[in-house]
């Protein structure tokens, strides 16, 4: 990586590594909270619904805050998802997720937090990386970019800040993977990161690689570096 593209990845960076990012953005939701559990529940679901349109991600993640409450980690314990997600509707809470499917992520939830004091305690039982651990605790597969979870443990273990939490102090920001998509591996492309904007776990790791010669021990900062570059050069900020 030249001089030149490490410059403006760090430009970029403290341009939008601010509190103003967070306005439009779905971590918006798990900020309204201060307790650690209610800000890992409302921040796992919040991006798990992040795939789509930016206006139809934050329309359905505040629908889904009203109906937690005040307490979204108490919602989970009290199992009332058990009437407003019951197991056999099968038409959509949002987009192909149907209400059976996203129910299955307040059964995870009910059962580790019946067992330990957090989400964070709960993947201390399981091996891996801090993805590793978040995939085979959701039961969902380690082998893919994983973009929604990876941009959820980024707001969990990046230092704490004007965007990220920095609640889980089990794990360390230097272990963590670049949230892609598709758009990120364009931009990672035509910076030059990574050769071929092929959407893979492997390119998720040589983007980070490259973002940790700029980012030493916090390579997810230059995820607000990516950013800036698209806004930068399209202008739009529509898609997460």
């Amino acid at each position: 990586m030249d001089a030149l593209t490490r410059d403006r990845l760090r430009q970029w960076a403290e341009e939008y590594h601010n509190e103003r990012f967070i306005t439009g953005d779905p971590v918006q939701f798990p900020h309204r909270y201060r307790r650690k559990q209610d800000i890992e529940v409302s921040g796992l679901l919040t991006a798990i619904l992040s795939f789509g349109s930016r206006t139809q991600i934050l329309k359905k993640a505040d629908e889904l805050d009203c109906l937690m409450g005040g307490s979204p980690w108490q919602y989970v314990l009290s199992r009332r998802w058990d009437t407003d997600f019951p197991s056999t509707r099968r038409d959509s809470f949002y987009r192909m997720l149907s209400y059976a499917a996203f129910r299955t992520y307040f059964e995870r939830l009910h059962a580790a937090y019946t067992r330990y004091s957090s989400l964070e305690e709960a993947l201390l039982a399981c091996p891996g990386t801090p993805m590793e651990r978040l995939c085979a605790f959701l039961g969902v597969s380690s082998a893919s970019p994983q973009k929604k979870l990876n941009m959820f443990l980024r707001w969990m273990i990046r230092p704490q800040g004007p965007v990220d939490f920095g609640i889980w102090q089990s794990f360390s920001p230097s272990e963590l993977l670049i949230p892609l998509d598709t758009h990120v591996c364009r931009i990672a492309c035509d910076l030059g990161l990574i050769p071929k904007p092929t959407f893979s776990l492997r390119n998720a790791r040589f983007i980070t690689e490259a973002l940790a010669e700029v980012f030493p021990e916090d390579p997810c900062l230059g995820d607000f570096a990516l950013f800036g570059y698209g806004v930068s050069h399209t202008g739009k900020k529509g898609a997460v």
